[in-house]
């Protein structure tokens, strides 16, 4: 009993480690980093303001493209120097005719008529890029006025060789469990603008990021998560990632946590395949600062700590058991009622999310219970082998 008892201990501490401590522990390090002026000066150049080409792989996007292409020529930033490139591959609901109504507007679009998912596209696509930095973003996804020249502005920094921005979920008062993801990506927002200046932010958001273009190299066509890849190849070339939270890209959220957790299977499942194809960024003797922060941030999240929680629930009701359920002198039996609640919390968010009744306290439970469900699930698929790289776009909010 002993043995299970320290057990149950190293494993909440990766629980609290990978959720909150990883948090707290990168607070203290920027603060020291202030204090003692440690690391490079970062270098900004405001004259600094290359041409730079928005890139937009699409499939099937007609309810978005009049919206995206009108945003895209609203963007504060010299309109002679934003290049316009589609990739619509296997589009068959009118997209590609759609976006050549721009064409004498300078939107350049690249259509076949075979689905080889995002991916596929990018790498067909990236051909046709010329110009020194590449901006990617999703094609129901509206961006930012400033967005365009916030990421440039990083660009002119030599030593950053990609730049994330932001995902905002527009929030609605009728949103369900699911809007929970907008409160989930402000508290990764935070730890993105730490990453980034401590060191380098591990992972950019497909909805929105940039390379320099040169750093390109094509990627696995049965890769899941492209932008994950991409960005993270860029810093093992000793680069360095960089986040401007002001540069971003909103959408709705899912429509309901059915979506949402659709598409955090398809995360998982390329989070456990990117743990693979990343193996040698596990070498933390190889790339340092960059390793803790990738397992800090991204590999726990995407292993330990989605089993610590199931082994915790094991372990503690072995313990209790053992205890006496009902002995309130016990720290273990405190902290086993206390999962019994939070799982209880998770099912009636559950139960009133499908009564579409509105509880937002119990969304919280049920959206960090879903988001671990799914890497089980995300892992089942990836060693099945059926997960596809086709889009499989969640159903988002009205």
């Amino acid at each position: 009993m002993i043995t299970i008892e320290i057990l149950f201990w190293v494993f909440l501490f990766v629980v609290f480690y990978a959720y909150i401590g990883y948090g707290i522990l990168l607070f203290f390090m920027i603060r020291i980093k202030r204090l003692f002026k440690l690391g490079r000066k970062r270098v900004f150049d405001p004259a600094y303001a290359p041409e730079v080409t928005l890139f937009v792989a699409a499939y099937n996007e007609k309810d978005y493209v009049e919206a995206k292409v009108k945003n895209s020529f609203e963007l504060d930033y010299p309109q002679e120097k934003i290049k316009q490139v589609w990739v619509t591959d296997g589009s068959d609901d009118g997209t590609p005719d759609m976006l050549r109504k721009y064409k004498d507007k300078g939107v350049e679009v690249y259509h076949e008529d075979g689905r080889g998912g995002k991916i596929g596209a990018m790498n067909r696509g990236m051909q046709f890029v010329k110009s020194p930095i590449v901006i990617f973003s999703d094609g129901n996804t509206i961006l930012g006025k400033e967005s365009v020249q916030r990421i440039v502005n990083l660009f002119s920094d030599p030593k950053v060789g990609c730049v994330s921005g932001e995902k905002r979920i527009y929030q609605k008062s009728k949103d369900t469990a699911a809007g929970t993801e907008g409160i989930y990506w402000k508290y990764e927002s935070t730890l993105k603008k730490w990453d980034a200046e401590l060191n380098s932010v591990v992972g950019a958001a497909g909805e929105l990021f940039a390379i320099r273009t040169e750093l390109f190299q094509h990627v696995e066509k049965d890769t899941l998560l492209d932008d994950f890849i991409i960005s993270l190849r860029v810093a093992m070339k000793g680069y360095t990632i960089q986040y401007d939270p002001d540069a971003y890209a909103i959408e709705t959220s899912s429509e309901n946590v059915k979506e949402e957790l659709k598409r955090k299977i398809r995360i998982s499942a390329g989070g456990i395949q990117s743990i693979i194809r990343l193996g040698s960024l596990l070498n933390i003797f190889k790339y340092g600062l960059l390793s803790f922060q990738y397992i800090s941030h991204r590999v726990l999240r995407w292993t330990l700590a989605p089993l610590s929680l199931l082994i915790l629930l094991i372990f503690n009701t072995i313990i209790t058991a053992n205890n006496g359920f009902f002995n309130f002198n016990d720290i273990f039996t405190w902290l086993f009622w206390g999962q019994c609640a939070f799982y209880i919390l998770a099912l009636l968010g559950w139960y009133f999310e499908n009564k579409q009744i509105k509880i937002k306290i119990l969304f919280i439970p049920y959206y960090f219970f879903v988001m671990n469900l799914s890497v089980f699930l995300g892992l089942r698929r990836f060693l099945k082998g059926k997960q596809t790289v086709n889009w499989e776009r969640a159903k988002r909010g009205k």
